[in-house]
């Protein structure tokens, strides 16, 4: 018997975020993941080293990872439509809650539990009480708005207006963040001015 799960993951890279706007460059769906997971991972790695906390930064990295693969299935529903109001976010959950449902059900029963702990971590549904735990799903979720910021960096830089009111409310929700999280100000002061650089004045 074979599985679909992994040969679905992989049509990540066909998924096109941003769908509403213009853009200089197409950002698909398996390079906004990769890029949140890294983050993530990196914020978890700074809240263990610089300021006490004890998070898997391993499965920072899962998380971050796997958090939108909803939207093989959904495609990107654009923020401003996703968040209209409250009757629309909630029935947005519950798509996102059978795609996923149809995603896991593409993996063998034995391995199914697995990823069904890191889906339901990527949704806060996996009802833990653990501080750290829920500490590391916020760094998660801001790992998805610095990744969102970076795009926005991006188009700006490349001369591309359209995403001009994105970035400034992108970068100022961050900023609350930041007041809660000193990990997520780190980051925007250490590692995000460099983005945008070229090779060379990278090299």
């Amino acid at each position: 018997m074979t599985y679909n799960f992994f040969a679905a993951i992989y049509r990540m890279k066909y998924i096109e975020r941003w769908a509403l706007m213009r853009n200089a460059r197409a950002e698909t769906l398996s390079e906004h993941s990769t890029d949140v997971a890294m983050i993530a991972h990196c914020l978890t790695v700074i809240g263990n080293v610089r300021y006490g906390h004890k998070m898997d930064t391993e499965k920072a990295a899962l998380v971050g990872l796997y958090h939108d693969a909803s939207e093989i299935i959904t495609g990107d529903m654009p923020t401003p439509v996703k968040y209209f109001n409250r009757d629309i976010r909630t029935a947005y959950k519950q798509i996102e809650a059978m795609a996923d449902e149809r995603l896991l059900n593409k993996l063998p029963d034995d391995l199914r539990p697995e990823y069904e702990r890191i889906f339901k971590e990527s949704k806060n549904q996996d009802g833990s009480d653990d501080p750290e735990e829920k500490y590391m799903r916020r760094l998660v979720k801001a790992a998805d708005k610095i990744s969102a910021l970076i795009k926005c960096m991006e188009e700006r830089q490349a001369g591309n207006s359209e995403f001009r009111t994105a970035e400034k409310s992108t970068r100022d929700s961050l900023e609350q963040m930041a007041e809660a999280m000193p990990e997520v100000r780190d980051f925007l002061t250490e590692f995000l001015p460099p983005y945008g650089n070229t090779l060379d004045e990278l090299s």
